[in-house]
């Protein structure tokens, strides 16, 4: 445990790190952080070069939030430690997306990359986040309302379906990464300068 829980968690954070949004959209000879919201994020990719690409951003986003945790699981299913470890590296995989060493620490919002984590934590759980998501998206027009909307309705979920404590306090932290990374949003939303998503927002 000594040498290897250090060893995953940067090696979590590093993954985290990689901005595939802005990898993905290179071809196309579009720089994602000068243009639309300025985010490295699947949201921005789709406003910008289109549903595919945004989805394509998306799936990536949210595998390297899942993996990490995944195969730590799967390499140390003996270790004592192993839970507080899969914490950590999720963790360390969230705050690799927000504060990427690659873009000098200007990273995305880490809504998909979480959502990739919630998926490994439980899935049912993950499922209506995506759903409260998507409803709130849907009905407002708010692409930033349905993440913090759809973030904090996890932890409701995961108090009911009773899972371990670790599995709740790290989805608590993550939401609380989520919710400060979107502190302009929740502020336009409060005042009503915030653009909705059929109106090509900025936010």
């Amino acid at each position: 445990m000594l040498f290897t829980a250090p060893a995953c968690i940067l090696g979590s954070y590093l993954i985290g790190a990689i901005p595939f949004g802005l990898l993905l959209s290179r071809s196309s000879g579009i720089d994602i952080r000068t243009q639309g919201s300025r985010n490295i994020g699947a949201t921005n990719v789709a406003r910008l070069l289109g549903k595919k690409m945004g989805t394509l951003t998306l799936v990536c986003d949210m595998l390297k939030g899942f993996l990490p945790m995944f195969i730590v699981s799967l390499l140390l299913r003996a270790d004592p430690n192993r839970d507080l470890l899969i914490a950590l590296c999720g963790a360390a995989t969230v705050l690799g997306h927000m504060f990427p060493v690659y873009l000098r620490f200007k990273g995305g919002k880490g809504v998909a990359t979480a959502l990739g984590a919630f998926l490994y934590l439980a899935p049912p759980a993950a499922l209506s986040c995506l759903l409260v998501f998507l409803a709130c998206v849907i009905l407002s027009g708010y692409v930033s309302l349905g993440s913090l909307l759809g973030s904090a309705s996890i932890l409701v979920v995961l108090l009911v379906l009773q899972v371990p404590a670790w599995k709740f306090w790290l989805a608590a932290f993550i939401v609380l990464l989520i919710w400060i990374k979107h502190s302009q949003n929740i502020g336009r939303l409060l005042d009503g300068t915030e653009k909705s998503w059929q109106k090509k927002d900025r936010a």
